[in-house]
């Protein structure tokens, strides 16, 4: 199962190219992954703001295919897959209106304790929000 999230290109997204802004095109993925947690249930000022516990991204990566521009209509499927106890990795996918993959993207996430900055393993709601965004094979 995955998740879809739909946005529209806004001009503040482009370059004086036209065209998305490398780092804008993971700003809108992380667009998607905010929505997915929302869309399980979790409660995202708790969990950005003053969680037990930290899940902070560790790497990331972006690669486009096609030029996307203002105006244009895309949709985000967003497929996790839990790595370890503590660690899972998001993977998006962007389409256009017409089906088109635009761009592929992935980000990896760390659970830690933001005290003592060590990893712990995920909670409850992250698993569980794990299983609702399953990565198929």
């Amino acid at each position: 199962m995955s998740f879809l999230y739909c946005r529209t290109v806004r001009f503040r997204d482009t370059d004086a190219a036209g065209v998305v802004y490398f780092a804008n095109g993971l700003v809108m993925c992380h667009e998607a992954y905010e929505a997915s947690l929302a869309s399980a249930g979790i409660d995202l000022k708790t969990f950005f703001g003053h969680a037990a516990v930290a899940i902070p991204i560790v790497h990331t990566s972006i690669d486009f295919f096609q030029p996307m521009f203002c105006g244009d209509l895309l949709s985000i499927r967003l497929a996790a897959q839990k790595l370890s106890e503590h660690q899972f990795q998001t993977n998006y996918q962007v389409f256009s209106a017409d089906d088109c993959l635009m761009a592929r993207a992935i980000a990896k996430h760390v659970c830690i304790d933001p005290a003592l900055r060590s990893r712990v393993k995920l909670p409850a709601e992250m698993c569980h929000w794990l299983e609702l965004t399953k990565h198929e094979e």
